[in-house]
């Protein structure tokens, strides 16, 4: 896919676990992200591939870590990515350099995108309070416990806080979230 240029010299950060994330949730928001000419880089636990997952069972694709979560800082990038997959999110919430990644892009000002269990980061991170968010349908409690609003929408770009929030429910959303995020980053959200 060639890139159209939109985000060129637009830097995404994508957080990951090395193990259990949706292969089309970390796949897809990357070549749409990429071709619209945004750099993408991967930043996993472990300085080794990551080990994708198809609807939270079938191995997917091995995806290549750039760098890592602890290494990986909030400067140089334009925006956060966090695919879900069930095991990859529930890793990520407790992790600490990714609680401190998605703290810091907040703190910047920057966009913060989630998809589907993703935005358990979020709750975790104390980012979920006073926004209107979606993600996969289960975890609608736990935002609105955490001070958030919860919508029924494929995407929700939220820009009433300090930082731009993009979030999206699952899979069949993704390209509306990937939208979402190079609309965000071009501008013209």
């Amino acid at each position: 896919m060639p890139s159209d240029g939109t985000l060129e010299g637009r830097n995404v950060l994508i957080l990951t676990t090395n193990y259990g994330t949706e292969q089309d949730e970390l796949t897809r928001p990357a070549a749409a992200l990429r071709a619209s000419g945004a750099r993408v880089t991967v930043a996993a636990q472990k300085a080794e591939p990551v080990q994708t997952l198809v609807s939270d069972r079938h191995p997917g694709d091995l995806v290549p870590a750039e760098t890592t979560l602890a290494r990986a800082t909030a400067d140089g990038y334009d925006v956060v990515l966090v695919p879900g997959g069930t095991l990859n999110a529930d890793q990520l919430r407790t992790d600490a350099d990714a609680r401190r990644l998605v703290s810091a892009f907040a703190a910047a000002g920057k966009p913060v995108a989630a998809i589907c269990h993703g935005p358990w980061l979020l709750v975790d991170s104390g980012l979920a309070a006073g926004r209107e968010l979606t993600s996969y349908p289960s975890l609608r409690p736990d935002l609105e416990n955490a001070g958030g609003t919860w919508r029924d929408r494929e995407v929700v770009v939220d820009t009433s806080g300090d930082h731009p929030l993009i979030t999206s429910r699952r899979p069949d959303d993704l390209d509306a979230f990937s939208s979402a995020i190079i609309r965000v980053l071009a501008g013209d959200d």
